[in-house]
């Protein structure tokens, strides 16, 4: 097998505060790229669930912060803006947590090896304001990886939030910037956290579904899908999102093994990317998708829906999930007239390196902090305090 390449050396301190780059989106190493034979026929464990384990039993995936987390995620907050350090600065060493830290230690060892998702609730959001609760999240979501940035204008705290963007222009149009329902996908990071600040009217609600449970039944039902799936047959747009020299698309699998040995089963998955593409392959630039292809599509976002758990989140509500082993969805949603808010959550994509427990993934950078995201050159990070 191929050896994991090595970062580019320099990341300037001035433009990167703490040292550490996204690394961003890139082709996986075809080498590590395993064929369908050598996937497991079934996979069992925690990571694998149904959503009748859980849709009756709220306590076994929410967590009510006590007063005295609260007050600790405050204290530290107040610290914080005192000392004046820019938002994305924020790490455990600036953002101490002395009692919440081993909660988060053991949420995080659930999140990648186990059921791969949780909810907190009760984060005061409307006491607080969007500044504090937006160092109080970042901070806490510090003891979870390492946050990366979102989008080609480096934002490391992102909006999901209708800014009157077409939804129907995919090869340009982010869907998190519509009120557009969105299919089961999974994000460009290994976690993603959303911070509920305002609801929508109606809609705008959440599903999961555990990607192992997906396997397995497509593998008892369509393993001619599942074979589709692994192949590196896919190609994935990147809406402009690129550096100097990049190619606008990149050729992959959905479905993959982790490196080494006892590899686990790794998806990753936007079915809104992969359909984007027609610029390219009416050119003739890139293949159009197959029958093959097109059918795995349905199948698989019909078996998202069939086997999917729904969640709502109201506002203080914190959802975070696993994509690497946990696919998600939102409801098409309406908000309400001016001057009641739009619906609003704030995202984080957190990275977890290979060498801090994070899965042994097929590409250059599984050992990086910051793997993952999207990063644009040199963009600098940046923490908006609203979507812009």
């Amino acid at each position: 097998m191929a050896a994991l390449s090595q970062q580019p050396p320099s990341v300037p301190i001035d433009i990167f505060p703490d040292g550490l780059k996204t690394t961003g989106q890139h082709p996986p190493l075809y080498d590590h790229i395993r064929p369908f034979d050598t996937f497991p026929k079934h996979i069992s464990g925690p990571t694998v669930w149904q959503p009748e384990d859980y849709s009756n039993s709220p306590e076994k995936w929410t967590h009510r912060f006590t007063p005295e987390e609260i007050e600790e995620l405050s204290t530290a907050s107040d610290e914080f803006l005192r000392a004046k350090i820019p938002m994305t600065g924020i790490s455990k060493t600036n953002f101490p947590l002395p009692n919440l830290a081993n909660r988060l230690h053991e949420l995080r060892a659930d999140l990648l090896d186990g059921k791969g998702f949780i909810l907190f609730k009760g984060f005061p959001v409307q006491k607080w304001g969007n500044h504090k609760s937006a160092i109080a999240y970042m901070g806490l979501g510090t003891y979870l990886g390492y946050f990366v940035s979102q989008n080609s204008r480096g934002h490391v705290l992102g909006h999901v939030k209708d800014l009157g963007e077409d939804p129907t222009q995919i090869d340009s149009v982010r869907i998190y910037r519509t009120n557009a329902r969105q299919f089961f996908h999974a994000d460009d990071s290994d976690i993603v956290g959303l911070l509920c600040i305002h609801r929508a009217m109606e809609g705008g609600e959440s599903d999961l579904v555990s990607s192992h449970h997906v396997y397995n039944t497509l593998a008892a039902e369509r393993p001619d899908v599942l074979k589709t799936l692994t192949e590196p047959i896919w190609y994935f747009d990147r809406k402009g999102e690129t550096s100097k020299g990049e190619d606008e698309y990149i050729r992959t699998s959905v479905i993959y093994l982790e490196r080494g040995d006892n590899p686990r089963v790794y998806t990753k998955w936007d079915p809104y990317y992969v359909r984007s593409l027609t610029r390219f392959s009416d050119a003739g630039i890139i293949p159009p998708l197959s029958p093959a292809q097109t059918e795995a599509l349905q199948v698989l976002e019909a078996t998202c829906n069939r086997l999917k758990l729904h969640m709502v989140l109201e506002v203080g509500d914190i959802q975070f999930l696993a994509n690497s082993h946990v696919l998600h969805a939102r409801t098409e949603y309406k908000d309400h007239a001016p001057p009641t808010p739009r619906r609003h959550l704030m995202r984080l994509w957190l990275a977890t390196p290979e060498h801090e427990g994070g899965w042994r993934l097929p590409f250059w950078d599984s050992n990086e902090k910051k793997r993952g995201g999207i990063q644009v050159d040199d963009q600098a990070p940046v923490a908006p305090l609203d979507a812009e």
